[in-house]
């Protein structure tokens, strides 16, 4: 799935992926290929991407949105710092 991180300042991700982890604001999910389309709000907490290398881009946000659909899955982050 394609996956794009996305700050006020700065493109902070994009490519393929084979998870994503994220804080929802009712708990931490994760979005595998295939995940129904969904718009969650995010709070503050840990994402992490899993590459289909099996290396993990790690940070933690703020706060923010997540939108899935089709297997694009995007990211709206605020107070990014890195892991």
């Amino acid at each position: 799935m394609n996956v794009t991180v996305l700050s006020p300042d700065k493109e902070i991700f994009k490519g393929e992926a084979k998870s994503v982890k994220v804080p929802g604001t009712s708990g931490q999910f994760e979005v595998l290929e295939n995940h129904a389309p969904i718009v969650s709000a995010l709070s503050q907490g840990t994402v992490k991407i899993s590459k289909p290398d099996g290396s993990d881009l790690t940070f933690s946000i703020r706060k923010g949105f997540i939108e899935v659909l089709y297997n694009e899955v995007a990211l709206l982050v605020q107070g990014v710092t890195d892991n």
